[in-house]
């Protein structure tokens, strides 16, 4: 992803794309392990499916990679993309977008990553949540004014989900310091092996599929009843189960740190 193919236009796109798609509803990700779709609940949490479909529009989500993967937690993306070599580069993102606590993190779902201590910091990044992450250890639906859940993956997406969360986790600084790489092992990275693009996790586009307003009538999310807890002192200061993005200048690949997370 260029930035003048992201750029160029841009007036152009927002004012001729806008009304087509803050209707829709299905988004398609094309990904290096497969195509799944996401089915958006932009009826009930406007504001950030809104947001959502802004970077969508302008192909910000084009050649983005997943940059966080925590097993039996979460699938990241959203704020890396490969620019043609490496190291990853920072989504360039628009103004944050208030949080809307309206589901449940439950499996299957995608919801808005954002600061810690900061429930209306949320810009471009999201996760998907691979196993029921409203209460226990990570308490979603409460920490940090709960997290806004807007979407459903599909089956398939589920699928993929799964085998995303099989692949080994790296450290190569920066914001993608449990990254998940395909066909890369810990001698590899001992040996100072050179990542290349085959070993990312790509989302190669998010496209619009299907711009009925009513997609999501047959689905049963369930409702975030959760009471909010109120913020520690020490929140802010560490991740406490939050989605933290509090650093997207990414370290040369020089600099990467040989290790692996298991």
């Amino acid at each position: 992803m260029q930035f003048t193919k992201m750029f160029a236009g841009a007036a152009l796109l927002v004012g001729s794309l806008l009304p087509f798609y803050t209707q829709a509803t299905i988004v398609q990700f094309r990904t290096s392990l497969g195509t799944f779709e996401v089915n958006l609940f932009d009826e009930t949490t406007p504001e950030t499916v809104a947001n959502f479909l802004k970077y969508v529009e302008q192909e910000r989500y084009h050649n983005s990679v997943i940059h966080r993967m925590v097993p039996d937690f979460v699938v990241q993306g959203g704020g890396l993309y490969y620019p043609g070599e490496l190291p990853l580069k920072a989504i360039p993102t628009f103004a944050a977008v208030k949080n809307e606590k309206k589901w449940s993190n439950r499996r299957g779902t995608i919801a808005m990553a954002k600061l810690d201590g900061q429930p209306d910091s949320a810009t471009s990044q999201w996760f998907f949540n691979i196993k029921d992450n409203h209460a226990g250890n990570a308490q979603l639906d409460a920490q940090n004014g709960g997290f806004t859940v807007f979407g459903q993956i599909s089956e398939q997406g589920l699928e993929i989900l799964d085998e995303i969360a099989k692949l080994k986790r790296f450290n190569m600084g920066g914001a993608a310091t449990s990254i998940p790489l395909r066909d890369y092992t810990a001698a590899d990275a001992a040996a100072g092996k050179t990542v290349t693009i085959d070993n990312l996790v790509m989302i190669e586009t998010v496209v619009v599929v299907d711009a009925r307003p009513d997609t999501a009538a047959g689905l049963s999310p369930i409702p975030n009843e959760a009471t909010v807890l109120p913020p520690t002192v020490e929140e802010g200061k560490k991740s406490s189960g939050s989605m933290h993005w509090l650093v997207l200048l990414l370290l040369p690949l020089a600099l990467f740190r040989r290790q692996i997370r298991r």
